[in-house]
């Protein structure tokens, strides 16, 4: 058996510290351990599964309405899709190890259930849930952007242009049609940790602000900030 992970340990894999230990045992349970124990009544965790999924949309959802005002309803639901799919989950999963955690039945430990996709993502959620029941919705979100801090840059950069559209180049080539020079780009505020910084640009046309752009690099604001400009100058 893997004991549940204690909350006030130096070895804890997860930003959060929790203040009952008891959740977090929950979190970590699979109804495969309980299922083999007599009686089976312990709490396994499926019910903060189901309350993680939910918590775990909210924040993903305001986090990419928060940082992207400019994107589409489609764009976005793409987007967060992406973000809280199975592959995503278990990929955040596996990189604070928390397999090694989870209390597995001796079916699930022989058929490597410790490395299922499947089992690794509901067992994240069930973590998200814990979290929220313990410290809140804040605590929760700080919880969630930090386990899929890498998740968030991946998805966010490859997506944050939709299709692929390089909107600086088009704007560039506008610019030099309309009034033959070049945009300016000017980074107006840089906020959040080194580790997940999120950078504000302006892009100027012909002496005036044509567009702003928020992106997790100077790059992706920079696009952000050529495709607004675009659809108020070139429609």
């Amino acid at each position: 058996m893997t004991p549940a992970l204690p909350a006030d340990s130096s070895s804890h894999p997860f930003p959060y510290q929790f203040n009952n230990p008891s959740v977090l045992e929950e979190a970590l349970t699979h109804k495969s351990y309980v299922n083999e124990r007599k009686g089976g009544v312990r709490p396994h965790n499926e019910r903060l599964e189901f309350l993680g999924d939910a918590v775990l949309s909210l924040i993903v959802s305001d986090h990419l309405a928060r940082r992207y005002p400019h994107l589409s309803e489609g764009s976005l639901s793409k987007l967060k899709a992406m973000l809280v799919s199975e592959a995503s989950l278990a990929q955040a999963a596996r990189r604070v190890k928390l397999g090694t955690f989870l209390r597995l039945g001796r079916g699930e430990e022989q058929s490597q259930g410790r490395e299922k996709n499947s089992l690794l993502a509901d067992a994240l959620e069930a973590v998200i849930a814990a979290v929220y029941l313990d410290g809140g919705l804040e605590a929760s979100r700080n919880f969630t952007e930090g386990v899929l801090a890498q998740e968030l840059a991946q998805a966010e950069a490859q997506q944050g242009t939709p299709g692929g559209e390089d909107y600086k180049t088009r704007l560039q080539e506008w610019c030099q049609q309309r009034y033959d020079q070049l945009p300016q780009y000017d980074i107006v505020r840089e906020t959040g940790p080194d580790h997940q910084k999120s950078f504000d640009v302006e892009v100027w046309v012909n002496g005036s602000v044509a567009g702003l752009g928020q992106g997790l690099s100077k790059k992706e604001a920079e696009q952000m900030a050529a495709q607004q400009a675009l659809e108020r100058l070139a429609p």
